[in-house]
């Protein structure tokens, strides 16, 4: 009778397993729950050690706006620049965009900021206009450059004014802390 009772009370507890997996993979709540836990874990960006930093000064990077013109990434050297690759239906990409929003609203005019995705321009519309974001949103005409490929989104990249990358991010971060926002302070008041 006990042994009965604990396989029936097995079955009911992997039941109830299987059913919050299928809600966490399968159903905008679980994409809700991603979003939430990868705020939750999201912490402040820092500066590679100088023995990986790579520089990509040169690179012949060809972007597409918003407005359909096109952008040389070369002709953005001498300024600071901040790269987030990501997409539309990634938790920890939506995770760190409210972050993403605030620091572009306060350093747009100082920053370069290319949030660069390959979803279709409908789709990227959309959820810039049921999330208020004015996040500039920039389309891949060539590869990037070796350094800043990556397998995974997002993927950031912060490059100072040399042409370095001196900060890499492979998971959702939180890009308007006060530390991250210092570190963004001192490489734009740097001079190349």
């Amino acid at each position: 009778m006990k042994e009965e009772k604990s396989k029936k009370k097995g079955w009911v507890s992997n039941i109830i397993f299987v059913a919050i997996l299928g809600v966490m993979f399968f159903t905008p709540l679980g994409t809700e729950l991603k979003i939430w836990v990868n705020r939750l874990f999201a912490f402040s960006p820092s500066v590679e050690a100088v023995s990986n930093q790579e520089s990509i000064s040169g690179a012949h990077w060809f972007l597409k706006n918003e407005n359909g013109e096109e952008v040389l990434f070369e002709d953005l050297e001498g300024k600071v620049i901040l790269v987030n690759f990501w997409a539309t239906w990634c938790p920890p990409c939506i995770a760190e965009k409210p972050s993403f929003q605030k620091l572009y609203d306060d350093y747009k005019d100082k920053v370069v900021f290319l949030f660069v995705t390959s979803e279709s321009e409908d789709k990227v519309k959309a959820f810039k206009l049921k999330h208020g974001y004015t996040l500039p949103i920039y389309y891949p005409v060539s590869a990037p450059p070796e350094a800043m490929q990556s397998n995974s989104i997002p993927a950031s990249f912060v490059i100072d004014k040399k042409g370095t990358i001196v900060v890499k991010k492979f998971r959702a971060a939180d890009w308007n802390s006060s530390s991250f926002r210092t570190i963004l302070d001192s490489l734009i008041e740097v001079n190349p």
